[in-house]
C-alpha cells in the first residue's frame, strides 16, 4: 500500500505513529518514562506500551501489577533485573540489550541500572492499567509533550 505525497491523514490515523516528542514525560527520582501506547494516545484497548529509561545507578522499587502482566525489551544499557518466581522467591539476573524479561501477572519485580550509561526499555502491559498508577505516586513530575525534561 503506497501514499501519495502531499495527501492529509485523518484524525484517527495520527494515533497509529508516536513518536517520544507526542506524548509527556512522566520524570522520577530513578530516571522517565513515556507511555506511548494507551486507550488515550492510540485507542488501545487490550494493552499499553512505553520507554523506560533508568539513570546510571538508579532502578525503581520492588513493585507488582495486580491483574497484569507485562514485557520489558531491553534496547540499550545494562542493569539488574528481579522477577519473583511463582512461590514468590526472587530470581535475579543480569539484563542488557536484545533481553526480553517476562513478569507474570501480579508478581513483584524491580530494575536497577548497574551501567554507566542509561538504560532504556521498551514496556507492555497487558491489558491496560498499571501505567496510570505511576502518575499518582509522590516523585512523579510530569513534563508536557515536545518539552525537554529538566529533572
Amino acid at each position: 500500500m503506497s501514499v501519495e505525497k502531499g495527501s492529509s491523514a485523518s484524525v484517527s490515523d495520527k494515533k497509529l505513529y508516536i513518536r517520544p516528542d507526542d506524548v509527556e514525560t512522566m520524570m522520577f527520582d530513578w530516571g522517565c518514562f513515556k507511555l506511548t501506547s494507551t486507550p488515550e494516545v492510540t485507542g488501545a484497548e487490550r494493552f499499553s506500551t512505553g520507554i523506560v529509561v533508568v539513570d546510571p545507578g538508579k532502578g525503581h522499587e520492588r513493585h507488582n501489577h495486580p491483574g497484569s502482566e507485562e514485557i520489558i525489551y531491553i534496547v540499550s544499557g545494562e542493569g539488574e533485573q528481579m522477577v519473583e518466581d511463582e512461590n514468590g522467591n526472587p530470581v535475579i539476573q543480569k539484563v542488557s540489550a536484545g533481553c526480553t524479561v517476562y513478569v507474570p501477572e501480579g508478581r513483584y519485580h524491580y530494575t536497577i541500572n548497574t551501567g554507566w550509561e542509561p538504560m532504556k526499555s521498551f514496556v507492555v502491559y497487558s491489558p491496560t492499567g498499571p501505567e496510570a498508577e505511576l502518575r499518582e505516586l509522590p516523585d512523579c513530575r510530569i513534563a508536557p509533550p515536545g518539552e525537554i525534561p529538566k529533572r
